[in-house]
């Protein structure tokens, strides 16, 4: 249920404040920001992909208007983990204010350092481990290990006068890893005897009942993948998702593949992800992609991004036949990550335009090639109890998401009235041990258009829509600017928009009945007849028609 909420009030003394500002009804954006005692730590700094209804859009980014006034007062910037929809916002927060901490794990800040010289900015960076600790102003953090489909990742406990917080970050709770680092449920246990004020816990998959599958239970589906492709195999993935990629190296080694990545991002990653040691390569195995040409295709595997039918990613201009890499019959895709809500459409697009080149594709609904990096309802109600927290605040998903992992609280013996269900920009205050929500903030999208933040709007997308699925109209009119009336037959100019020699018989006669109704004082203002006519026109299509193009007036004094 919806909440008509105003403006906050203002911070009582001895109150820890909680804005998320993405991440709640989105899968992706992930940003929280907690307020004590006049300074701000932030929690994630993440990007959300564009949509179909969202065209020319490259990243959305939280909508930083709540702290861009009080930027001085962020004491740290805490990253739980490197992918995208959690580092990706991070370059442009520090566009506003450069020398902000950046915490994170050895390969968290790894990759965001990368990231920000490409946008040269050179970043204070503070490193930790789990089970480390780090002051940040009133703020007392420490930092615990989760398993996720990225390696090193932390959930972090927050210590104010207000209570203690426990942000799980992005989680499971594999008990085979491929790197052999679990979840800490001791941590977990040890956290909960201090006594947890409020639990804000990873959503993604609170629908999904039992147990997230482990990543080891993958390894015969990859590796019949490789052992029955005729030719080459290409595998797309997440360019953060060093688990997945490891096992395709391995598995490409054992069947006698040389590997090529490809895309800037994928070659970027990995290349951290090996100099640190979390990515073991075998010598010789990955080679320069003009290598591979020489060589027989069912000794080849390519490595690329794209998995989400991302327009500008490899494997999405491969499906349009618009990369150097030209898919061919007898080719093998291997789709080796989630389907993220939105993407659906995107997704099945890229798989049809590949079928139709003759490649066979393997991806999540044919073969067991992908498992979640988030923990299902089973292990969120097994944290809740060994948890056992005052408060619960479900972070990190969709709508639905957050209320079944709120209902999962419950039935695990937290009060309903202690459950949180928050939105994007809703206020939340921990106060003497009870949450509460007290305002709501500004959240809403901000799109990156090319080099532009900000610029594109709701209006912008709707108007590229429009000029997409329902073409454009500009009606030419030589006007008498001192009698307000058409001086010759308006000229129709169209671009998308279908239509024969008499379509716009008729427009004459209302834009000339518009135009008589304008008052003689403003006979003369030049804006105001291209509105009217276009505004006369617009409402002539749709009901004559039911046809909405976008319609420009251009109107010349005769």
């Amino acid at each position: 249920m919806k909440m008509n909420l105003n403006a906050p009030p203002a911070l009582p003394r001895g109150a820890l404040r909680i804005v998320a500002l993405g991440g709640l009804g989105e899968v992706g954006r992930n940003m929280t920001v907690f307020e004590f005692e006049g300074k701000l730590l932030v929690v994630d700094c993440g990007v959300l992909f564009p949509e179909e209804h969202q065209p020319g859009i490259d990243v959305i980014l939280p909508d930083f208007t709540w702290i861009r006034d009080r930027l001085k007062d962020v004491v740290a910037i805490v990253l739980t983990h490197g992918h995208e929809d959690h580092i990706g916002g991070v370059p442009y927060l520090l566009k506003e204010r450069a020398d902000i901490p950046i915490i994170g794990s050895k390969l968290t800040l790894a990759f965001i350092s990368a990231k920000l010289k490409e946008h040269r900015i050179r970043p204070r960076t503070i490193e930790v481990a789990a089970g480390g600790h780090s002051k940040q102003g009133p703020f007392d953090l420490e930092f615990v290990a989760v398993n996720h489909s990225i390696p090193d990742a932390l959930a972090v406990a927050i210590r104010t006068r207000a209570g203690l917080v426990l942000n799980t970050g992005d989680f499971k709770m594999d008990q085979f890893p491929l790197d052999s680092r679990i979840t800490d449920l001791n941590h977990f246990a040890k956290l909960a005897e201090e006594g947890v004020d409020l639990f804000m816990t990873d959503s993604t998959n609170a629908e999904v009942p039992g147990f997230t599958m482990s990543e080891r239970d993958l390894i015969p589906a990859i590796d019949q993948v490789f052992r029955t492709a005729p030719r080459r195999v290409i595998v797309s993935s997440f360019a953060s998702h060093v688990h997945r990629i490891q096992q395709i190296l391995d598995t490409a080694h054992e069947s006698g593949r040389k590997v090529a990545f490809v895309g800037r991002s994928m070659v970027r990653n990995m290349g951290i992800a090996e100099e640190l040691g979390y990515l073991k390569i075998p010598q010789g195995l990955v080679v320069d992609l003009k290598k591979l040409e020489s060589m027989p295709p069912n000794k080849i595997c390519l490595v690329c991004t794209g998995s989400q039918g991302e327009p500008m990613a490899a494997l999405s201009r491969m499906a349009k036949g618009d990369h150097v890499i030209k898919v061919d019959e007898g080719d093998t895709v291997l789709l080796a990550s989630s389907l993220i809500p939105g993407n659906e459409n995107a997704i099945y697009r890229v798989i049809n335009s590949l079928t139709d080149l003759g490649a066979n594709i393997v991806h999540k609904g044919n073969a067991k090639v992908h498992v979640s990096g988030h923990a299902s309802a089973g292990e969120l109600v097994y944290c809740y109890n060994i948890v056992k927290p005052k408060n619960v605040m479900p972070i990190h998903g969709e709508a639905r998401h957050l209320r079944a992992n709120g209902e999962l609280a419950v039935k695990t013996g937290v009060p309903a009235n202690n459950v949180v269900i928050a939105q994007d920009g809703t206020v939340v205050d921990l106060f003497k041990g009870k949450v509460s929500i007290v305002g709501k903030v500004p959240a809403g999208y901000v799109y990156v258009d090319g080099q532009t933040v900000g610029a594109a709007t709701e209006d912008t997308l709707a108007e590229r829509l429009a000029l997409g699925s329902k073409g454009i109209v500009t009606v030419l009119a030589l006007v008498d600017l001192d009698l307000g009336v058409l001086a010759e037959t308006p000229e129709f100019i169209t671009r998308g928009f279908v239509h024969d020699g008499h379509t716009f018989d008729d427009a004459v006669v209302e834009i000339e009945k518009a135009l008589a109704q304008i008052p003689k004082k403003d006979v003369g203002d030049i804006d105001r007849l291209e509105a009217t006519i276009a505004r006369a026109v617009s409402r002539w299509l749709q009901r004559k028609y039911r046809r909405e193009p976008l319609v420009n007036a251009i109107v010349v004094d005769a």
